[in-house]
């Protein structure tokens, strides 16, 4: 299966567009926001459990990166509301499931192989933010390969003070415009090199998760 493949391309799915289908698991829905692959795929979702629903435990040979958008997502190491970040290294497994019900940001076998570390950040608690110049940025992950963070913007600042290699985001509050269109909370985009000097906060501002680094050497599946 490949859907938004070519990762040399520009892909946007706006919150409006999101459609929920089936996944092989009883009440699990996702999103698929790009995918090179069948069932076990190079994967970015958006993922829902309706409350009382569970994953059999299963194995992530190319690892797993999770943000909790809303409700609390449980696994073996703990139980994680709203706000928590999870990165879960190749080889890594775990039994995943929510009691309330939960949402979840989720990109899967889009590691390096030679990572190792489990990361738990809470994104709600104060000391995990910084102030860098005109943004605030809480740090998720960062190496020689990717950088990983939260960044609130005020109303019309710039996304990007310098235009990356490619980059990769979520809308979480708010609303972020590109080229005379708006995207509100919920909507996804990924950018190639060159497309990001137009994508600025909307008029009351935004919080985005944002990934960059990651594109320059992937290869396309389309």
């Amino acid at each position: 299966m490949l859907i938004n493949a070519d990762f040399t391309r520009r892909a946007i799915v706006a919150s409006q567009q999101c459609q929920w289908v089936a996944s092989p698991q009883d009440g699990v829905e996702r999103v698929m926001l790009d995918r090179v692959g069948a069932e076990k795929a190079r994967a970015t979702s958006l993922v829902r459990y309706a409350p009382d629903s569970c994953f059999p435990r299963h194995l992530h040979p190319g690892g797993e990166e999770m943000l909790v958008l809303s409700g609390t997502f449980t696994d073996g190491s703990g139980d994680y509301p709203a706000g928590w970040y999870l990165r879960n290294p190749p080889g890594s497994s775990h039994q995943p499931s929510s009691a309330e019900g939960t949402v979840i940001f989720v990109k899967l076998q889009q590691m390096q192989g030679r990572e190792q570390r489990y990361v738990r950040i809470d994104t709600h608690d104060p000391a995990a933010w910084r102030r860098e110049g005109q943004r605030e940025v809480c740090t998720l992950f960062c190496d020689e390969t990717e950088q990983v963070s939260l960044q609130r913007r005020a109303p019309h600042a710039a996304i990007f003070e310098m235009p990356p290699d490619g980059a990769e985001l979520l809308v979480l509050t708010g609303h972020v415009t590109l080229e005379g269109q708006i995207y509100e909370r919920g909507s996804w985009l990924r950018l190639p090199a060159g497309e990001s000097a137009n994508l600025h906060a909307g008029d009351r501002g935004a919080t985005v998760y944002l990934k960059t680094g990651h594109l320059a050497d992937i290869a396309t599946g389309e």
